[in-house]
Formats: C-alpha cells, structure tokens, sequence
C-alpha cells in the first residue's frame, strides 16, 4: 500500500526542473568502507563545487546521504555573528541553482545562517521525488546542520514555501526544541490544493492539517491574497490550526511566486526573527513564547494598514489562545472543590512535563516512518484513483517567473 501512495504522490505533485540549473564537482572522494545505513552525518557527507553559478564567499556545499540511501545536495551560507540558521525547504520547479542569489540575499539582510537542499530527484540530487524521499532529505539536511556544522536544535528556524512546507512541518512536529517555523504560501495537503475536500483520504499527501497542531514553537504564515495556485484559504486554516501563532502577514495582491518582491515581506520577517531570537532556549522557552504571541495581538507599526499591499491580521480575528485557554471554567457558587488546583496551574504543570519528555536527540531520525506511511488504510476503491490521478497536479508552475508589471513597482 506504500508504493502506491508513493506513487500517487509522484503524480501528485513533484516537477523538478528539467535540466538542472546547476552541476557539482566532487572536492572530497568517498569515504572508504561507509556504509549507507551509518548514522554518522559527518562521514556520510563530503563537500561538492557547485557549477553554473557565481561562487560567493561564505557558501559552501555537501554531498549528503539519506537514511533511504538517496544522496541529495545541501548548500550552506554562513552569516558571521549569526545565532539563528535557516533550515529552507524550497518549492516546486525549483533547485538550488534558482534558489542561489535569494539564499545568499536572505542570509544577508535578516543575518542568518541558511541551509538549502534538493529533494531526491531535484537538482543533483539522485533518487526520485516522493512523500517518503522529502521526508528523508530534511532529516539529512537537519542532521548535517547539528553534526557537521554544530547547530543547536534551538537555534535552527525551519522555512517551508508551497510543498516545501509538508516536510517543514513534518519535521518540526517530531521536534519539540526548534526556535521557530515559517510556512511561506503553505498547503493544507496535497489534494485539497485541488478539490475542496471535507476530511484526509489515505492516499493524500503532505497532511499538514492534521500536523500542524503538533508544532509547539511559533509559528509564522505568509500567503499573497491574489494566489492563484495553493489558495489563500489554505495559509489562513494553517494559521488558525497553530498553537502558537504569530502574526501572520498576507499580502494584498500577491501571488504565489513573487512574496519576495514585496517590501513588508523582509521587515516581517525580520521582525518576526528577531522576535523569537530573544527568546530563551529550553524549558523557558515555552511560557515566554506565550507572553510574544500574547504582545502581537495589536498590529504593529511596522505592518499599518495604510501600506498598499498589505494585508494584516486586521481583516481576520486577531491572534488568539485555542479555545481551552481563552475562558477559565466556570465553578458552581454552591459546591466548591477546595482541594481542587486552579486551571493555570494544571496547565503550567502539564506543559512543563510534556516538554521534559519531547527531548529527543537526532538519532531518533533513524526510526521506520515507513510504518506510518502504511498505516492509512484505503477508504476509497483504489478503481476510482485512475481518473483522479489524470486530472492532478501540484503547483505545476516556474515559482520563479519575473513579476508582473503590477508588482515590479514595489
């Protein structure tokens, strides 16, 4: 039943560019005698010359091997001073030769370390696109960070654009230490980005509905209003869905390719960064990550409605607190349990020892996710996929074509 989900992904959704946009040229040999299944991220990465591009000072790129025994290219941009590092999982029609210039312009103006990657079959990258594959290929990326350039898990914001946010929230809803996430133009999963569907189907991928609400560390949503190819509807849900929401940005006019071009895209981003860079680390984290969220409930200058082509939180409910948190519940006046703790110290309590017990360290990444992959049974006659599987397809755009004339002014 894997193999046919991955194999309904692959038509789902993956359109690597095709040539490459770039080439690499091995710097280190193979080391001797390592065994695709080692865990040691060091000795199963080397670095690569990437060709076709302009060297730049400060990047540099690996060779890294996947717990699926794909090897895919990283890229890495060091920011000098940075305490933050970028973990970006890029969208589709594209690779890290597109991806280049905005990684090395990103890590200059927000002063972040920023790793990109190739899925399996992108780019360089050998093997062939899948759920499964992407799901590997952030795992080796993040083990590389922590292992060869000595990144701590709290320092590390993962950046998910279009379908690269289904292996972004993936990954930070089995870590519990990440500092940050930012979804840029996010799906609910892959087949609602083409039909309206009410509940998950077992072939469906990407389910970043049902994920989400396991993301602990803030969370910030960025989607044009204007976008043609995942909906807005989609970053809205997704932001409503996260437990802890900073304020989002949607962007009056944009669409899915061009958020970069917008100036309020940088600032809020940088102000959201440095928000959460203030943050402590560890078990403190969490009560102090409330009290940020809890200060973003009033629109800030920064991000006035007087912009044109802005839309802020303004237009929807403000940030808010689940439902559980909101009102505390109400005591009868005639019968009061006085040896019954208050609600916030029930919370407080809860929240501290789930965060004792969410530490895990990067070897947990070796366990089977294969098994959760079959673990969703067929709801539907598989006889029924044929003329689905025809009609479909995932942001089957250039995600880098030049901004209209509209958008070129800003």
């Amino acid at each position: 039943m894997g193999g046919v989900t991955s194999s309904v992904a692959a038509k789902f959704a993956f359109f690597p560019p095709d040539p490459p946009s770039y080439g690499v040229v091995d710097e280190e040999p193979p080391p001797p005698g390592v065994a695709p299944a080692g865990s040691d991220a060091a000795a199963l990465s080397r670095r690569v010359l990437m060709t076709g591009v302009l060297w730049r000072e400060g990047v540099e790129a690996r060779r890294l091997r996947t717990r699926r025994g794909t090897e895919i290219i990283a890229m890495y941009v060091g920011c000098p001073k940075a305490s933050l590092t970028v973990l970006y999982s890029h969208g589709n029609a594209a690779d890290l030769g597109k991806m280049y210039e905005l990684f090395i312009e990103f890590s200059a103006r927000p002063h972040v370390n920023i790793m990109g990657y190739d899925y399996s079959g992108y780019g360089r990258s050998s093997g062939k696109a899948s759920e499964a594959n992407t799901f590997a290929d952030i795992e080796s990326a993040y083990k590389c960070l922590v292992e060869v350039y000595g990144t701590r898990e709290e320092d590390i914001v993962l950046y998910g654009q279009s379908v690269g946010s289904g292996p972004t929230v993936d990954l930070a809803a089995h870590l519990h230490h990440i500092r940050a996430v930012v979804l840029h133009s996010p799906i609910l999963s892959g087949l609602r980005v083409m039909y309206s569907v009410k509940k998950t189907y077992w072939f469906d991928i990407y389910k970043n509905i049902e994920k989400i609400p396991l993301v602990k560390c803030p969370v910030l949503v960025i989607h044009g209003t204007s976008d043609d190819v995942v909906d807005f509807s989609h970053g809205k849900r997704i932001w409503e869905l996260s437990q802890q929401k900073y304020e989002p940005l949607w962007i009056e006019g944009g669409d899915h390719c061009n958020l970069e071009t917008f100036p309020v895209y940088i600032r809020h981003l940088k102000k959201f960064l440095s928000a959460v860079e203030k943050l402590p680390a560890g078990k403190e984290a969490a009560p102090e990550s409330e009290k940020l969220l809890a200060g973003n409930e009033k629109p800030s200058d920064s991000v006035a409605l007087s912009e044109p082509h802005l839309m802020t939180s303004q237009r929807l409910e403000p940030s808010r607190k689940s439902s559980r948190h909101e009102q505390p519940p109400r005591l009868s006046t005639e019968r009061v349990d006085k040896h019954r703790r208050s609600t916030d110290v029930r919370e407080k309590a809860r929240s501290i020892t789930h965060k004792e017990r969410s530490r895990r360290s990067v070897d947990t990444f070796d366990r089977t996710r294969d098994e959760n992959e079959q673990t969703d049974k067929p709801r539907k006659s598989i006889d029924r996929l044929g003329e689905m599987i025809r009609s479909m397809g995932l942001c089957n755009v250039d995600c880098f074509k030049e901004p209209s004339r509209k958008t070129e002014a800003c």
